[in-house]
């Protein structure tokens, strides 16, 4: 039966189940929808000229435009348990005696909690980091500048400023958005800024930091662009194709357990 819906129809049934489970794989939707894979590569084609959804080597990802920043309080109770697996994954990819750059977001605060023993330098924008790394062997810097309630951090000509005296051996980026085409990109052009000094101050690997609802997902403000990434550290709800496109780019794709 579903082969014999009209064009119109077959890719609102497409996008319908992009929508429902984030992604797609070619090969799925020609058996499912009874149809050559040409015809679905052509579909999705389309879909994504429309901006509904993003290509990716097998399939295609819900593409989501992101145009207001949530608030903190909100981003930090959104998937918590797996943010705070990413966190533990992330923090197990550091050497003891490192410093580390690690910016603002509420994946990124649970990190600090699980860098205990390891007598790192942690240089942040995140104001979180004052309450977590309490009683922990780390030396703890806030970059100053201008704090942002919306995200709670530190953001500004200062912060901007500081970041110019020192280097790091690793650092550390959450994002509100991460796509093969578009990159690394947030609501708050102040944000993107810290974060892109923050990488391009970086001597060692640049180790993203998302859960898998931030894939696929576009803000208007570029952090940088997607080869800038060394390892991308997500849960287990990312999907094969889109950790297939990452891996080409050569990003090391960790998946929190």
């Amino acid at each position: 039966m579903a082969s014999r819906l009209i064009p119109a129809e077959r890719r609102n049934h497409i996008f319908d189940l992009v929508q429902k489970e984030g992604s797609v794989g070619v090969a799925r939707l020609s058996k499912l929808l009874d149809i050559s894979e040409v015809t679905i590569r052509r579909d999705l084609d389309l879909l994504e000229q429309e901006g509904v959804l993003e290509r990716t080597h097998g399939g295609a990802v819900l593409s989501r435009r992101m145009r207001v920043e949530p608030l903190y309080t909100t981003k930090y109770q959104d998937h918590l348990e797996e943010k705070r697996k990413i966190g533990a994954t992330a923090a197990a990819l550091v050497d003891p005696g490192e410093t580390l750059f690690v910016n603002s977001g509420s994946t990124t605060v649970q990190i600090f909690r699980h860098l205990a023993g390891k007598k790192v330098r942690v240089i942040t924008s995140n104001a979180g980091a004052i309450a977590e790394c309490q009683g922990l062997d780390i030396e703890l810097i806030l970059i100053g500048g201008s704090y942002r309630e919306q995200s709670h951090s530190l953001v500004g000509a200062l912060a901007l400023l500081s970041l110019q005296r020192v280097y790091a051996s690793k650092c550390f980026i959450g994002v509100d958005g991460i796509s093969v085409k578009y990159g690394l990109t947030t609501p708050s052009l102040e944000e993107a800024e810290v974060a892109r000094a923050m990488i391009e101050r970086t001597h060692g690997q640049v180790i993203v930091v998302a859960d898998h609802n931030k894939l696929g997902v576009v803000a208007d403000c570029v952090t940088a662009a997607i080869e800038k990434v060394d390892v991308l550290v997500v849960d287990a709800g990312i999907g094969k194709e889109y950790q297939h496109d990452l891996e080409n780019l050569e990003i090391e794709v960790v998946t929190a357990q």
